[in-house]
């Protein structure tokens, strides 16, 4: 029997299960697919065993991940419930889904952790806020999650109120950083530099940023400033930027993200 069963294998299943093998051994994992020909390609890829019937993917598995899309949270989650029990643990993804709800779906005891991870896991550098009732686990059980979020990036703990927030901040903003990232590099090719080479570029300046703010500890605003020399290149591009409404777009996308996530 494995550890853990993946229902369902998009982009965040994979990414998940790619991060996860970093610190967990393939036959851990067990996965179900819509698609049989890229089931076991992934299969063949990954060495985790691939299971057409989401049923019996439930059934191999305590700790099960439910990595469809929210439309299909109903569907599967009738599918899957008569083959799970109070001895499993459902990892919820769906932003929208509160613990509550998916409760109700279940209707038979089973426990659950609501979390939201992002595509980054892939290369080891996921970010995924997790809200569960931490009286309901062992210390074994703890610790296993505790793991297995930790093997593809950070993990933090929130009130379920925040999951919307932690959905704005880190489960959808890699797209906004990536256009942030390709915006950058057009500019840059714009100026002669090969597009390529313009990818690094703007691409290593976020990755270094960011490793500045978690490292450090100090303010974005204090990092940014020392950036900015009185009188020189920097400064125009901000005033640039702030005329434009860099910031105020991003408010506003944050705000898009949360509207949409309202819970169930």
């Amino acid at each position: 029997m494995a550890d853990f069963a993946f229902i369902g294998m998009g982009n965040m299943g994979q990414a998940m299960l790619k991060g996860c093998l970093s610190c967990f051994p393939a036959d851990d994992f067990v996965f179900s697919r819509k698609d049989p020909v890229r089931g076991r390609r992934f299969a063949e890829e990954t060495g985790a065993a691939f299971l057409p019937d989401n049923a019996a993917c439930a059934a191999a598995a305590k700790y099960i991940i439910l990595a469809v899309k929210p439309q299909f949270y109903e569907e599967v989650i009738s599918q899957i419930s008569p083959r799970t029990s109070r001895e499993n643990i459902i990892i919820s993804l769906a932003p929208s889904y509160r613990i509550d709800a998916l409760r109700l779906l279940f209707a038979n005891g089973v426990r659950i952790v609501r979390a939201m991870p992002n595509t980054p896991a892939a290369v080891g550098e996921g970010m995924t806020g997790i809200s569960f009732s931490d009286d309901e686990y062992t210390d074994e059980e703890r610790q296993t999650l505790d793991r297995f979020f930790r093997s593809f990036g950070r993990v933090e703990v929130v009130p379920e109120r925040l999951m919307g927030a932690v959905t704005a901040a880190s489960g959808s903003s890699p797209a906004f950083v990536y256009m942030m990232i390709e915006a950058l590099a057009d500019g840059v090719v714009r100026g002669g530099m090969p597009r390529s080479q313009a990818y690094i570029f703007a691409a290593q300046a976020v990755l270094g940023s960011a490793k500045m703010v978690l490292e450090t500890g100090r303010h974005p605003g204090e990092l940014k400033d020392a950036v900015c020399s009185p009188g020189g290149t920097t400064i125009e591009g901000v005033a640039v930027l702030e005329e434009k409404g860099f910031r105020s777009s991003l408010i506003e996308a944050a705000d898009a993200v949360l509207q949409r996530c309202a819970d169930k």
